[in-house]
């Protein structure tokens, strides 16, 4: 059974993991709004990582038997003036999901919850991934500058990008 705490932070997470989801999601309509479609699909997959986040969450407070609560989600920020904009806010987040990760990881070293550890390893592992390849595309995007034929083919490039199933949801 999870300690009171960890069950709060573990439902605060599934929250922010739901609020990340439609934060890439409204990066999308962005990128859709500017006929950048290949960005836009790469946004939408990275839309259904974080909804599949939270259902990583949802599912093992649910199995070690504790109740799942949502908080409110806020409206995510709608303007950017360029693409490298829309990669840099992303990235930002990250960061902040990251940290929310770390703590989450610290709480349940604290409180010796090995079970938690252990689901918890997989994220930490996600983030890595999660950030490197944000950092990529905007290194790509600053090489890119104002040159738009290379732009369009970059956005071509992000539309080869497609959803996989999280190992920790795979049969659930």
């Amino acid at each position: 059974m999870l300690s009171e705490n960890m069950t709060k932070a573990l439902n605060e997470q599934i929250s922010f993991e739901i609020y990340s989801s439609y934060i890439y999601l409204q990066m999308a309509a962005w990128f859709d709004n500017k006929s950048l479609s290949g960005f836009a699909n790469w946004m939408k997959v990275q839309a259904q990582e974080e909804l599949a986040h939270s259902m990583i969450f949802y599912n093992y407070v649910n199995e070690r038997g504790m109740m799942v609560e949502f908080d409110a989600i806020p409206k995510p920020k709608t303007e950017y003036v360029k693409p490298v904009d829309v990669f840099k806010s992303a990235l930002a987040h990250e960061h902040i999901v990251t940290e929310r990760i770390n703590y989450l990881m610290g709480l349940a070293i604290e409180e010796k919850d090995y079970a938690t550890k252990s689901r918890l390893d997989w994220f930490i592992d996600e983030q890595v991934e999660e950030e490197s390849s944000a950092h990529e595309i905007i290194d790509k995007l600053e090489l890119i500058g104002d040159h738009t034929q290379s732009l369009f083919m970059f956005d071509k490039e992000m539309a080869a990008r497609i959803f996989n199933t999280p190992a920790p949801l795979v049969g659930k």
